[in-house]
């Protein structure tokens, strides 16, 4: 039964994945070759703009982020125009949110970004005295930890925007039942099929009527235009293999990093909070310091009643109900003075009050995990890649710089800048403006194919300039031979025409024959041949098309066994009785609970998109650029 929900989780799962991909970044990548589109605008929001370059930028972010998250991944996939405009629709959705939460003075405590930074990750790069390894961290982030934290805030700040309409969703039993009865109900139907292929034989067409059709739908026997091309690719793979790394390098790495390749101290403690704002009176700030010293000293006479006073008396809304009790950290994860007096305890130990920005704090430390050094053999591969991946960096960086230089100052070949940097000269023919299905690499990117076909690479043969391909990736081709779009000689499609045509006509004809059987089974049903029963709902559609199943679904209740007759374009015709309506199954008292659950979470989507739509217009959103339609690409290569 629940088929349907799980198929379609999975769908919206990976919508919301995309929908959320964290936009509120400063990019780290930087552009090794002059790529300035112009400052053109692409939408509009709140009477601010988003500039191309802008766009282009963030859509390499995302797709680097994709590409190293999913290696397997189409590359064609990521620079479709389809994805590019999906990323400038997040980019809109993101500052439309910004927008709003600014209107809504909506704010995050700097408490709660640190906590979701570090769950983020930030934890990770912090040696065992909680000090932040800022160049690793750069490395390993992309960003600075300030743009980091900027980031995090940005996104819990804008989820606040939403949430109030997503989390308030409810679903009457009204709702559920009629929801549910859309894609449960169920009918029984017998079918007829009229195939195009079983008529086939009675279509005879004549070279005339080929001709004909052949001039009538002249598009689909076009060849698009082609080129052979030459082209080479830099990329830090290639950078990495020219860079020696000496023992004393690496060792030396390993001491000043070897907390990165272990695990961190971490310790778990229990706290019972008496709030006082930082810049509160001194007499309520007193007040609550009175209050924390009253608790401690009922602690001290019974330290087994520590989470029973917490439960009663703590104000930390998070922690109270569970007795205090708070999750592991690592050094920097929570404000310094309370850090410093959970790290300077031993477990079990008690601690005096703590004054934080937040108030006052009673502290047990309740479990401490030591940090785990490994020994340098066993990390020594690790650490071998990661030197020669930053100075590999440095390197590509540099031959980046050439590759521009020589590609632009030689522009008829590409040979200087491959002698110089050491790099293969590719060929391919067959090239298209849009990449074929199976394209990789400089190939599957419509930049660098954007680039080989305008006018001065096709009219002058010139080197186009160093694209960037993808992550650390430079490609610079040149179109060495070009063969513009051409009509398809009537001679040389004439068997696909005979196809397309007869079967064109064999669909008309199962067509007619179907509407001719339909008037005769109605008027008289003992002469129908039809098949088996068989019970269809939009859950369970027993392979049949989806426009028959929604052709026995809508047909009039009151009026069954009903005559139905589908037409189904290529696939040819059905005749379809429906005999009768067969009632639902009905749900365990715990499934129809998990149906409430999940069509709640659908109304909380349906509203949430609802209220951006609203905001869209309030901020007067526009996207200037039209939206793509996808097209199958064509062409070949080598």
């Amino acid at each position: 039964m629940f088929d349907f929900f799980r198929k379609y989780n999975k769908f919206a799962m990976f919508f919301l994945f995309l929908l959320i991909i964290p936009s509120f970044v400063l990019f780290g990548v930087e552009r090794y070759t002059e790529l300035n589109r112009g400052g053109d605008s692409v939408a509009t929001v709140d009477g601010q703009a988003i500039t191309r370059p802008e766009w282009d930028a963030q859509h390499r972010n995302e797709a680097d982020r994709l590409r190293q998250q999913m290696p397997g991944v189409d590359p064609a996939m990521l620079d479709s125009d389809a994805a590019r405009y999906a990323t400038l629709e997040r980019m809109v959705r993101d500052r439309v949110l910004v927008a709003a939460a600014s209107k809504a003075n909506l704010t995050v405590s700097d408490m709660a970004v640190r906590l979701a930074a570090e769950d983020r990750g930030v934890k990770n790069f912090r040696n065992a005295k909680g000090e932040l390894d800022e160049g690793a961290f750069r490395l390993g982030v992309g960003m600075t930890p300030d743009q980091f934290a900027r980031a995090v805030r940005a996104e819990l700040t804008t989820q606040q925007v939403l949430a109030g309409v997503t989390v308030t969703a409810l679903a009457s039993q009204a709702q559920a039942d009629v929801a549910l009865n859309a894609i449960y109900d169920q009918r029984e139907v017998q079918v007829a099929r009229f195939s195009p292929k079983d008529f086939a034989a009675k279509v005879s067409v004549s070279d005339a009527d080929l001709e004909a059709y052949y001039k009538a739908h002249s598009a689909q026997f076009q060849a698009p235009e082609q080129a052979s091309i030459e082209y080479i690719v830099l990329d830090l793979d290639a950078a990495k293999k020219g860079v020696a790394v000496s023992d004393a390098e690496l060792k030396a790495y390993y001491e000043q990093n070897k907390e990165r390749f272990g695990t961190k101290e971490e310790r778990r403690a229990s706290h019972i909070l008496i709030t006082a704002a930082k810049d509160a009176p001194a007499a309520e700030r007193e007040k609550a310091k009175a209050k924390a010293e009253q608790l401690l000293a009922e602690v001290r006479k019974a330290p087994a009643s520590f989470g029973d006073l917490a439960r009663k008396n703590s104000q930390d809304p998070g922690s109270a109900e569970k007795g205090g009790e708070l999750d592991f950290v690592t050094r920097g994860a929570m404000v310094k003075p309370f850090e410093d007096a959970v790290f300077a305890m031993k477990k079990g130990e008690i601690s005096n009050v703590v004054e934080s920005e937040f108030g006052y704090h009673i502290i047990r430390l309740d479990e401490v995990k030591p940090a785990v050094v490994p020994p340098f053999e066993q990390v020594r591969a690790q650490i071998e890649n990661d030197v020669r991946t930053q100075q590999a960096t440095q390197e590509f960086a540099k031959a980046a710089e050439t590759m521009s230089d020589l590609v632009y100052q030689q522009a008829d070949s590409l040979q200087p800048a491959a002698d110089k940097l050491k790099l293969t000269i590719q060929k391919a023919s067959g090239v298209t403006r849009t990449p074929a299905p199976d394209a990789k690499g400089a190939l599957a990117s419509r930049n660098f194919l954007s680039a080989l076909f305008a006018p001065e690479s096709l009219d002058r043969k010139h080197n186009t300039e160093a694209i960037e391909i993808g992550s650390n990736q430079l490609a610079s081709g040149r179109v060495t031979q070009y063969a513009p779009a051409r009509a398809l000689p009537f001679a040389e499609v004439k068997n696909k025409v005979r196809d397309l045509l007869v079967a064109e006509r064999a669909a008309a004809l199962a067509k007619a024959d179907g509407e001719a059987k339909l008037a005769a089974w109605q008027a008289n049903a003992a002469g129908a041949s039809l098949g088996a029963p068989i019970v269809l709902s939009r859950a369970q559609a027993q392979s049949q098309a989806p426009a028959l199943i929604e052709a026995a679904l809508r047909a009039d209740g009151a009026k069954l066994p009903a005559w139905v007759g589908v037409d189904l374009g290529n696939d040819g015709y059905a005749v379809m009785r429906v005999n009768k309506d067969v009632p639902r199954p009905a749900s365990p008292a715990g499934v129809q609970q998990q149906e409430r659950a999940q069509l709640a979470q659908a109304t909380g989507g349906a509203e949430a998109a609802a209220y951006y739509e609203v905001l869209k217009d309030r901020l007067k959103v526009k996207i200037l650029v039209p939206r793509p339609v996808e097209s199958v690409a064509g062409g070949a290569r080598s």
